[in-house]
């Protein structure tokens, strides 16, 4: 954790500042918070899958996941309101600078030809999504004790009032872009 907490103070902070000729040290980009969501369609036929992804999602965040409910009735998905549809989890401070660390340094290596991440993902206001399509690429899940594979969207948020200083602070934190 305190290693990529130091690289943000040490390194990210100096090139922010060069490259986007901030006057004040408070103006340059951080990271907020670090959101992971993960659908869980099959808990109409199977109760116990929702058990299950709560349970994978705070092996990896280390945090315990709110259970996400259905907003409104969909009769084609056999949705009703008020139904467990998903979980997710908000990440801060020293919790979020270790997800992200393991997430650059150690789980997306991991995935089998992986060549880096999209940079089309920026909503326009400096926050950045990525979807994850299983959760066995984190060194914390045993592959024998999971009962179905499961994605999961991670939303990074972000203080930048642009896309380019958002993309510019994450690739200095580590994240691996593709090239081009």
């Amino acid at each position: 954790m305190a290693r990529l907490k130091d690289k943000y103070i040490g390194e990210v902070i100096p090139a922010m500042q060069a490259k986007f000729k901030y006057s004040s040290t408070m103006q340059i980009p951080k990271l907020e918070k670090v959101v992971l969501n993960m659908g869980v369609g099959e808990v109409k036929d199977n109760p116990k899958a929702m058990d299950a992804a709560v349970n994978d999602l705070a092996i990896i965040t280390g945090q315990r996941p709110v259970i996400t409910k259905a907003k409104k009735s969909i009769a084609n998905f056999k949705l009703r309101q008020g139904m467990n549809i998903g979980c997710k989890v908000t990440l801060r401070s020293s919790k979020m600078y270790e997800f992200v660390d393991k997430l650059f340094n150690v789980a997306l290596p991991r995935v089998r030809d992986f060549r880096g991440i999209s940079v089309n993902s920026f909503d326009g206001r400096g926050n950045f999504s990525m979807g994850v399509k299983e959760q066995i690429m984190f060194p914390e899940i045993e592959y024998d004790k999971v009962d179905k594979v499961r994605g999961m969207d991670i939303v990074f948020v972000t203080t930048a009032k642009t896309d380019e200083e958002a993309k510019e602070l994450l690739r200095l934190m580590g994240m691996p872009f593709t090239q081009g």
